[in-house]
């Protein structure tokens, strides 16, 4: 069984309180296929902190990620994420963004080989991932968020292949000295229009190495770019639909052709505001109310996220000492909230699912939460509730092979694809 108990007490109290209640024998076939699919979400940030002997994901911690949530709610491989935010374009920056990702590199490793190697493996092959969940296990893999830590050697590449890494993205918030950003379309503001001669370069060696070249925050021209160059499959790690959600986050339908051409996959993201920006920002603005209004009553403050951002390291870190303070005080009213507005929930997830699969094909679609770096959404806040996404897939009409191929099988063929690619550059 991977699905625990409390996965399960806990599918039925999201779903008791739900507006569309599911009768007894859809659960019983959802829980079926979810026990014997294999189920991954692409992408997990994560935090040093969190790594520690004293402090890790053996634990059941305040993340929306670790093992016990893992286990509560059958989620099978986490992508645990080397994220470095951009920096500037010279040698200190390269040299502290640098730093920074191995930091976290060796953080995944020590959670595989020390904290709970008899629970949870590290993964860089579909053979490796289904061998370890064959073996009752959870799986860890990583991917990178920002090439930014690479600077401009390209040896580096390679580097991070050897240390695990099996997709990495050329830019982030921001234009990197690989790609432009997404972020440039709000000011139509370029550094390369689209990739810049390194970054060229840069998808050719990850070609080489078989790592996964990850296009879900590079700017539009960027992404043709790399689909025109990459003899292998591309993969959006974390976007969703743009002509459901404007946001610059998510891919075009005239991107979406190019991954069902290119057999790429593109993994449907739960971050409410890229689900859907309207319903996200109404809620959003009750939830801050009721936020003030508890540390109100604590004597402390809420801080919007701009303000939190410019403090120092230990304001900051006190700070969210207070805030898990506010956030606990305030559950009632959060639920109270639930009642009088509506938050973006698994059913607009899935929405954005079916228009996927409609547009590009069933084989070019999966599934990804962006937990702990912003995901969550009502029903998939975090891991222990991973069935709820199941259970709306098989409320829709998705056979077993098809919530298969959308949880895990499709991101895994294209893993294998960029690897045999890699092994004939190689050869």
């Amino acid at each position: 069984m991977k699905l625990s108990i409390s996965g399960l007490l806990l599918f039925s109290l999201v779903f008791s309180s739900n507006a569309q209640t599911q009768d007894s024998e859809l659960i019983e076939k959802a829980i079926r296929i979810h026990e014997r699919v294999i189920t991954i979400d692409t992408h997990n940030d994560i935090n040093i902190n969190n790594f520690t002997t004293e402090n890790n994901y053996a634990q059941d911690l305040d993340t929306q990620v670790n093992l016990p949530k893992m286990m509560a709610g059958g989620l099978d491989v986490s992508w645990l994420i080397v994220y470095t935010g951009q920096g500037e374009l010279n040698e200190q920056g390269y040299t502290e963004a640098y730093k920074n990702a191995i930091s976290k590199f060796d953080a995944i490793h020590r959670l595989t080989k020390i904290y709970a190697p008899e629970a949870i493996g590290l993964a860089t092959t579909s053979a490796e991932v289904r061998k370890l969940v064959a073996e009752g296990k959870k799986v860890a893999m990583i991917g990178v968020e920002n090439a930014y830590p690479i600077g401009t050697d390209l040896s580096r590449i390679k580097e991070f292949y050897d240390r695990g890494a099996r997709y990495m993205s050329l830019s982030h918030n921001g234009h990197s000295q690989f790609s432009d950003s997404n972020t440039g379309e709000e000011n139509d503001e370029w550094l390369h229009n689209g990739l810049s001669e390194l970054g060229e370069k840069a998808v050719l060696e990850m070609n080489k190495y078989g790592i996964m070249i990850d296009v879900s925050h590079p700017s539009k021209e960027a992404i043709k770019d790399m689909f025109s160059i990459s003899k292998a499959p591309l993969i959006a790690s974390h976007s969703s639909a743009r002509t459901l959600c404007n946001h610059s986050r998510n891919l075009d339908d005239e991107l979406l052709e190019l991954f069902r051409y290119n057999g790429g996959v593109v993994q449907t993201v739960a971050f409410s505001s890229y689900i859907n920006t309207e319903k996200h920002n109404a809620f959003s603005k009750a939830e801050t109310q009721v936020y003030k209004n508890t540390a109100d009553q604590l004597g402390l403050s809420y801080l919007e996220r701009d303000s939190v951002r410019k403090l120092n390291d230990t304001a900051k870190e006190n700070y969210y000492k207070d805030l898990k303070k506010i956030r606990t005080a305030a559950k009632n009213g959060l639920e109270n909230l639930n009642e009088t507005s509506t938050p973006v929930a698994v059913v607009d997830f899935v929405d954005h699912i079916d228009y996927l699969v409609e547009k590009i094909g069933i084989d070019h679609v999966g599934i990804s939460s962006d937990f702990d770096g912003g995901g969550g959404i009502y029903g998939w806040d975090d891991a222990s509730e991973t069935l709820n996404v199941t259970i709306e897939l098989v409320r829709r009409g998705y056979s077993e092979q098809e919530i298969a191929k959308l949880w895990g099988e499709n991101l895994l063929r294209v893993l294998d694809e960029v690897q045999e690619v890699s092994k004939n550059m190689q050869g």
